[in-house]
């Protein structure tokens, strides 16, 4: 059974091992050493210290196999983006051309880049070893972080946001960044995701270009991957989609890939979980459920069959998951059923 928890020092080489394995295009997770330490420092600072509200804080997660122990995936929460260095997006809109004298009128698509989300909450660095693809796993990593948004929401933009992985090939190129590079940069997508991943993006605001790109300019194979995603990151959008995330015309600078969104009150598992006592026994009749803890700095979620008393407002559960969960007899949990 898999685990979710905070992130911890010893998951180092883990980390790392899960950069190489993700591959070009996933900029959250660079194969740096030091922007990966810097990140479970970051993580680990914030959940030392439970904040006041939204801040800059990182809180950054693992899923870990309850009996072999290894740490099978990761997923995080940026609660404020953009704050402390620019953070960029292109925002799909239209210009219309018009000449009522010759009887002339044209709408072209444009991409205008865009500071918009500065200050929203991120769903980031998702990412599921290949051999736990499987069952309900990707559904976990995915869902326990809107567990944590729920009881903590005091600590999230009344935005979230969520970037998915545009459209690349196995050697990293994209066919729209192959159009930027051509017109505006002399480096390959791998190298601008790598800068853009250690945090160097000054080339973004020294060589972007300033104004519109007119879309009809592009390369059809540019134009074709506009708003697409991964064929690795389609599982990842088709769950936060369930939830209610919506693609509002935002994608990735480099490939181009939808930024979708939701009001936080507005996510699904968010308005459908609830609080309950517990009590550990036999799960006679049980359902399926998401569940966690309501603590902060020792957060724990999974997926476990529970039986709910609802005459006593009480989840039952065995005392398997209840170890796991760091519960006892009386304590609250937050769940929801699959």
């Amino acid at each position: 059974m898999l685990v979710i928890r905070p992130i911890e020092q010893k998951d180092f080489p883990t980390l790392k091992q899960f950069a190489i394995e993700s591959g070009h295009g996933f900029t959250s997770l660079p194969v740096n050493d030091e922007l990966l330490q810097n990140k479970i420092d970051h993580s680990v600072a914030s959940f030392a210290s439970r904040p006041a509200g939204k801040g800059e804080c990182l809180y950054f997660f693992v899923a870990e196999d309850s009996e072999s122990g290894e740490v099978m995936g990761t997923c995080a929460i940026d609660a404020a983006v953009g704050l402390s260095a620019p953070f960029y997006n292109y925002l799909l809109g239209k210009q219309v051309h018009s000449s009522p004298r010759l009887g002339i009128y044209n709408v072209v698509d444009t991409l205008t880049l865009s500071n918009d989300y500065t200050g929203v909450s991120e769903l980031c660095t998702l990412f599921l070893r290949e051999s736990a693809r499987k069952g309900l796993n990707g559904r976990l990593l995915s869902k326990c972080r809107f567990l944590f948004l729920a009881e903590f929401t005091e600590l999230f933009d009344h935005r979230i946001l969520a970037e998915m992985r545009g459209v690349s090939d196995a050697k990293g190129n994209s066919p729209f960044w192959s159009w930027l590079q051509e017109h505006f940069f002399s480096m390959d997508f791998p190298t601008v995701d790598y800068l853009t991943g250690i945090g160097q993006k000054g080339f973004i605001a020294d060589l972007m270009p300033k104004f519109p790109i007119y879309v009809n300019l592009l390369s059809k194979e540019a134009k074709s991957v506009i708003g697409k995603t991964h064929d690795n990151t389609r599982p990842a959008l088709r769950m936060l989609e369930e939830e209610g995330f919506t693609w509002r015309g935002y994608v990735d600078i480099f490939d181009a890939g939808p930024s979708v969104e939701c009001e936080l009150s507005q996510i699904r598992t968010v308005r459908t979980s609830r609080q309950l006592k517990v009590h550990v026994g036999k799960t006679i009749q049980g359902k399926t459920h998401l569940i966690s803890n309501t603590e902060f700095a020792h957060f724990r979620a999974l997926i476990a069959e529970v039986a709910i008393n609802e005459d006593k407002a009480q989840a039952v559960l065995t005392d398997e998951v209840a170890r796991l969960l760091k519960v006892e007899d009386g304590d609250t949990v937050r769940l929801v059923e699959i």
